[in-house]
């Protein structure tokens, strides 16, 4: 507490405003504030503890520089602390980084080193260089200085209102906001929650929490590039664990509906990291609606507004899933005239935003269907069972969210032996074509599903021919290429629409090399890069 009191960071960073979410208030039934910290020099709250921690630095150790590894807000932090007080600056940044925090950090001054596909790998590389030159390493939140810089944060919130709040939510990456916040408002507000939001797929507080102390949780998902961290902080662990009452995870469509309310309510694009406290409070209302709440307005940071402009689209792609106002169903239905009227006519108030299907037999037809909701996807659903249609419920299967709503239909016809692969790589020019090369040759391609959606991490849909018997050396030669992969073929969605009607299903043979799906005359550069 003493430490962020000390802090000048006012020197550079703004007091935010604290304005009321007029709308998402009436809609989870608590006043909800949202805390502008997107309305920094630098967009995002990651300045506060950047200037505070070089400002506390002898004049000796600023003579020898500083160095940072960031995917790009602290980075940011960094760069503009150090040029406003005269310091060297010298950021190591993953290549996967979105352009435009790139750009960010150019504009400020800073020397610029890409390395690496993730965090960690810009790191080691930042204390390499720290241990060559001997310039100053600031870590993006396992620092005291920089938690204190945070913690500022906390101490505004208390002061903007007129009374304390019940909750602060806040999100956490490596722990360094939500240690510093929970430290200045509880020294004050004992009484006060704190909430911690992580996204699912990146979740190292809730797992350290669980273990007992910090742990590597793996590759994580980098949707929300600004808390995508492996370990969190031996400090900002020992701090969150004695001061955050809880921290909760959110999918990544409620994230995006989170983007959106934010939009919504005060004009601003939150980064998806930017919008994981709006979320947490979101699902938090949800879950404890009947239940007795703590006495007190809700504080949701919103932490940063550094959005990649292209990733929007994937944003407004899945906002409507994530608000629950979208469902996505496989249907089956008669092949015959007239069937899709009846079956929209089932569908009654509820929009179509898409409708998927291609031919396949003479029986039924199997259709992959986008529906804007009027009711409850489980009373529609109800509703298509009564009217004797076969339905799944797809509205939480990756695969179809991310691939098959927009690869519907390909079903060979003799897919008994076919295996289906869902991989992941560092997005970066050349990295498509990379992957093919390293492909080629082995085994027929059966389906290939590849889009840009302007992310950290490419994702591709493939389908493969692997006769009886080649089992082993397969799976041996996907481990070997080094890619992270997932097995598809029993995926229910995959099942569906990409194998085989029964009737049809025979062992396969090897095909000829020379046959139209054999990999070697796959033309790499017909897909583009």
């Amino acid at each position: 507490m003493r430490r962020a009191l000390r802090a000048p960071v006012y020197d550079l960073a703004r007091r935010t405003p604290l304005e009321q979410a007029h709308g998402l208030s009436d809609r989870i039934g608590q006043r909800l504030w949202l805390k502008r910290e997107d309305l920094q020099p630098t967009h995002s709250f990651k300045l506060r503890g950047a200037y505070n921690c070089i400002r506390q630095l002898t004049e000796e150790d600023r003579q020898w520089g500083v160095v940072a590894a960031s995917a790009g807000n602290h980075a940011q932090g960094v760069a503009l602390s150090a040029r406003e007080l005269g310091v060297k600056a010298t950021i190591f940044m993953p290549r996967t980084t979105p352009e435009i925090k790139v750009r960010a950090v150019e504009a400020f001054g800073a020397d610029i080193e890409l390395v690496g596909d993730d965090y960690d790998a810009a790191c080691e590389q930042a204390i390499a260089f720290s241990e060559q030159s001997g310039a100053y390493f600031i870590h993006p939140f396992n620092n005291l200085e920089v938690i204190a810089g945070q913690g500022t944060l906390g101490v505004e919130i208390t002061q903007q209102l007129a009374s304390p709040p019940g909750i602060i939510f806040l999100p956490i990456g490596g722990g360094g906001l939500a240690a510093g916040v929970a430290a200045t408002v509880k020294a004050v507000y004992p009484e006060v929650r704190i909430i911690g939001v992580e996204p699912e797929d990146a979740a190292s507080m809730h797992a350290a929490l669980q273990a007992g102390k910090p742990v590597d949780i793996g590759t994580t998902g980098i949707f929300a590039d600004g808390v995508a961290v492996r370990k969190v902080g031996s400090i900002t662990f020992e701090i969150c664990r004695a001061l955050v009452d809880e921290v909760i995870m959110v999918s990544v469509d409620q994230v995006c509906a989170a983007v959106k309310s934010i939009f919504e309510e005060v004009r601003a694009v939150a980064e998806p990291a930017g919008a994981l406290a709006v979320a947490g409070a979101i699902q938090y209302a949800a879950r404890e609606a009947g239940n007795r709440l703590p006495a007190g307005d809700w504080v949701a940071v919103v932490s940063g507004a550094n959005v990649n402009f292209d990733r929007l689209g994937h944003v407004v792609e899945r906002c409507a899933l994530g608000d629950g106002k979208e469902a996505l169903l496989a249907v089956t239905i008669p092949e015959r005239a007239g069937s899709f009227l009846e079956f929209c006519q089932i569908l009654g108030e509820s929009s179509v935003t898409e409708f998927n299907y291609r031919y396949a037999g003479k029986r039924n037809a199997h259709v992959f269907v986008g529906v804007r909701l009027e009711e409850s996807s489980r009373h529609l659903q109800v509703r298509l069972l009564d009217a004797g249609y076969s339905v799944k419920d797809l509205s939480n299967n990756e695969v179809a969210k991310l691939h098959l709503r927009h690869l519907v239909g390909g079903r060979l016809p003799s897919s008994e032996r076919e295996r289906l692969y869902r991989f992941e790589f560092p997005e970066r020019p050349g990295a498509l074509l990379e992957f093919l090369k390293v492909l080629a040759g082995r085994w027929s391609i059966s389906l290939f599903h590849y889009r840009n959606h302007a992310a950290a991490n490419a994702r591709i849909l493939a389908g493969f021919l692997v006769p009886d018997g080649d089992e082993d050396a397969f799976h041996e030669f996907l481990h070997e290429a080094g890619y992270r992969f997932t097995d598809e073929t029993e995926n229910a969605a995959c099942q569906e629409f990409l194998s085989a009607p029964e009737a049809l299903r025979r062992p396969l043979k090897k095909l000829p090399p020379e046959s139209a799906l054999a990999v070697p005359g796959f033309q790499p550069g017909d897909c583009g890069e």
